[in-house]
């Protein structure tokens, strides 16, 4: 059995399962319709800016990054993109994806950001996107530089390693004040390292199958 294996989730879209941690990547109810509601509608619309800088922690498929190149493009917005991934998706994957048939975008776009390794590249007049395939704990963050932060790990049952205090501490350090956090978790350990960490946190309905997520504010 290969470690991923491509299924179909309700909305159309693609996802990833792993069969090593028996997760998904994206909700089976739809994942275009849960990145859009957790990162793009509560994160990157949350902000008020004509320039926004993002940080996600686990570019897994892309497709967070995907919808926010779309979102820049469509409301005129720079934005720069900085993603971090431990482990990237091979080629082979990538080009499995349906993404960008379903977002209207073009159709090596999803290729182009895997593609890339530490290195800032052009997207389009509104967005730039940079990749490094390092963990959170190897990355060294720049102080006071993002306003939102999409935070995709997996879940705290097999990655407890992401969700702990001092990670967000590193983050809430690379955040600007009034920068959001949004991520898919509500548990209470996950509430709890928020809040030590510094966040002020607030619980928002889910996308279908989902009760609720987080938004947590740095203050």
């Amino acid at each position: 059995m290969k470690k991923l294996q491509l299924i179909k989730t309700a909305d159309g879209s693609n996802s990833l399962f792993n069969a090593e941690i028996n997760e998904n990547y994206h909700s089976s109810f739809g994942a275009i319709q849960e990145s859009k509601h957790i990162f793009i509608e509560a994160g990157l619309n949350y902000i008020k800016k004509l320039e926004v800088s993002i940080l996600e922690i686990g570019l897994g498929t892309g497709l967070n990054a995907l919808l926010a190149i779309d979102w820049a493009t469509k409301n005129k917005t720079l934005v720069h993109y900085s993603g971090i991934e431990a482990f990237p998706v091979s080629h082979e994957i990538i080009s499995q994806l349906n993404y960008s048939e379903k977002l209207g975008l073009e159709r090596n776009l999803l290729e182009k950001i895997h593609a890339e390794n530490g290195n800032r590249i052009t997207i389009n007049p509104f967005c730039t996107f940079e990749v490094q395939h390092k963990t959170i704990q190897e990355v060294r963050l720049p102080a006071n530089q993002f306003d939102v932060v999409f935070f995709d790990a997996f879940s705290p049952e097999v990655q407890p390693e992401m969700w702990e205090e001092n990670i967000f501490k590193k983050i809430a350090a690379a955040m600007k004040t009034g920068g959001v956090l949004t991520t898919y978790s509500c548990k209470g350990i996950v509430k709890r390292a928020l809040l030590s960490a510094g966040f002020s946190i607030e619980k928002l309905s889910g996308p279908p199958g989902k009760r609720e997520f987080l938004r947590a504010t740095k203050t």
